[in-house]
């Protein structure tokens, strides 16, 4: 799977993305990832990307012609669809990263300032997401959020392809506590169930210390 993404700030990506599993991935040639300088498809000597908003109001925009162009130059070797990191757009949960997972790649556009202008998302037939309701600096990290969500659900990513199933969210659970060496440390000791060998009572154990995480979290929700 191909992810290009159409950022002012390319230089944010390759840090991140140069270890851990999605690294591995991209060295090993199943996963592709290149960030592109939005202001190389400027056509003005100072590589404008943004301008006054129409109507009036405090903030830039970002301009349609880059964006655009930049995306319609990469779709040649990337057939994926367009995906504005947008804050009013639909929540990236688990079952939106399974659904980009199963397409040929991603083109996604980074928004900064007071955000693109409409004409993106019409001309490119976009798809917006959002990874929360608060304020970031710009689309790099959420857009950095949506690659890794989506990048550990291609195939061959994950050396384990079972422990995908036991991730949090893919059965709309949280997880569950999870413990490891040694049994008891400082007097806190790992729950007797995990130690029995019992695969069929631990199952349910953690099936159920997941409900009953996901029950508080709701509680808390409905609190605030």
């Amino acid at each position: 799977m191909r992810f290009d993404v159409v950022t002012i700030f390319p230089g944010m990506f390759g840090p991140v993305f140069q270890q851990g599993v999605i690294g591995r991935a991209i060295e090993r040639g199943v996963i592709g990832l290149a960030a592109h300088d939005l202001r190389q498809y400027t056509h003005d000597r100072h590589r404008q990307v943004d301008d006054m908003p129409f109507g009036g109001g405090p903030g830039m925009v970002m301009k349609p012609e880059p964006v655009i162009e930049a995306v319609e130059s990469l779709r040649a070797s990337n057939p994926g669809p367009v995906i504005l990191m947008e804050p009013w757009g639909e929540t990236l949960d688990q079952r939106v990263a399974g659904e980009l997972a199963r397409e040929p790649g991603l083109i996604i556009v980074c928004g900064r300032y007071e955000g693109i202008d409409d004409r993106v998302r019409t001309a490119l037939q976009a798809r917006e997401i959002s990874i929360g309701d608060y304020v970031l600096s710009g689309g790099e990290i959420p857009a950095m959020a949506l690659i890794d969500a989506v990048a550990r659900l291609v195939p061959s990513v994950v050396g384990d392809p079972s422990s995908l199933a036991q991730d949090s969210f893919a059965d709309e659970l949280t997880g569950w506590p999870q413990f490891t060496r040694p049994a008891d440390y400082r007097g806190m000791t790992v729950p007797d169930v995990l130690l029995s060998g019992d695969h069929a009572r631990i199952k349910q154990w953690r099936r159920q210390q997941a409900q009953q995480r996901r029950g508080a979290h709701t509680k808390e929700l409905k609190k605030t």
